[in-house]
């Protein structure tokens, strides 16, 4: 058996792959989202394939005649030999959790799971590891908020105030993402700029564990309608995890009267966090009735509509904004 490099533009190839991973339940999303695609062949027969998304496996699928371990074995080693000579040693695979096992059996780690899905890693880090890294907080009435802040409004600092007046302590996870207008390091930045006048508030990285829920893959999820509920539900589970270690009794978010899946989403915290971590759902801050949302200031800066801005930030993020206005207007133009 031979394994080979599978030119997913090519369509002979193409077809080959497709029918493999379909026939094996999976449905095919945006091929863009994949760096490199193998495959193993007997003879001419395709009978076993794998991709990889930076450091995400994804898209592994094996025919029937050849389940059963060597196969699988041989292509997930593969995988990781290539991501290792690309020096990545931190892999992470989304799956079902009836392969969990299989997994496991070659190094890796649940991470977290629902009925639906698994989340494991392997390699030379950890979610352990990364929570042993986060600053430990003082007091009993430990607290949470995840966001991407793209970019830190007035909205923003409203739902971390509330935090931190009914807190000792309020961790602040910032979702570590650069596919976003703000680049992460600048969002970390207005966030802390921001509010610095909150002294029981620590600003963290959400790493590679808080990342947003539309990232996950959703390639072996049957049903279209169900992949935000699946999605957001495994992200919940692992925000679950990290809470218990950091003892975090509370997580706050804001109500979404204008995304239907970051409802969904805050739908799946209600769920999954209780008893161990109440969720607290704040009203949206709105100036003069006017609900604050990060996409309001992005469509004013795409506007360079300064005066709108202001009413929607605070004056950290104006300046910043205010002095990188080419800047943000070239990324818009060119798609972040």
């Amino acid at each position: 058996m031979d394994t080979i490099t599978i030119n997913l533009n090519d369509r002979y190839y193409y077809k080959q792959w497709q029918s493999l991973v379909q026939s094996e339940g999976l449905y095919i999303e945006n091929i863009a989202d994949i760096t490199e695609t193998i495959g193993i062949y007997d003879g001419d027969k395709l009978i076993a394939t794998g991709s990889y998304f930076e450091n995400v496996l994804k898209y592994l699928a094996i025919a029937p005649d050849y389940q059963g371990g060597n196969t699988f074995n041989k292509l997930v080693s593969s995988l990781i030999n290539i991501l290792a000579n690309q020096n990545i040693f931190h892999i992470f695979v989304f799956t079902k959790p009836q392969y969990q096992e299989s997994f496991e059996y070659l190094g890796f780690q649940a991470i977290a799971k629902t009925e639906f899905s698994t989340l494991l890693e392997t390699g030379d880090y950890s979610i352990d590891q990364y929570i042993a890294d986060l600053p430990k907080a003082t007091g009993k009435n430990i607290s949470a908020i995840v966001m991407n802040a793209n970019p830190f409004t007035l909205g923003h600092r409203y739902l971390i105030e509330q935090a931190s007046k009914s807190s000792d302590f309020v961790y602040v996870f910032v979702v570590n993402q650069d596919a976003s207008l703000f680049k992460t390091s600048e969002r970390m930045k207005l966030i802390k700029e921001g509010i610095k006048d909150f002294s029981n508030v620590q600003v963290v990285s959400g790493g590679q564990y808080m990342v947003s829920f539309v990232t996950f893959p959703s390639y072996f999820i049957k049903s279209r309608a169900d992949v935000a509920t699946y999605q957001t539900q495994l992200d919940a589970q692992v925000f679950k995890r990290i809470a218990k270690a950091l003892k975090i009794t509370k997580r706050f978010v804001g109500q979404e009267p204008y995304s239907p899946t970051t409802e969904i989403y805050n739908q799946s915290l209600k769920k999954i966090l209780p008893p161990e971590v109440t969720l607290e759902v704040l009203k949206r801050k709105q100036i003069d009735q006017d609900i604050i949302s990060a996409t309001k200031v992005r469509q004013a800066i795409a506007e360079s509509n300064l005066e709108q801005l202001q009413k929607y930030v605070p004056e950290t993020t104006f300046n910043f904004i205010k002095s990188n206005l080419g800047t943000l207007l070239r990324r818009i133009h060119d798609g972040n």
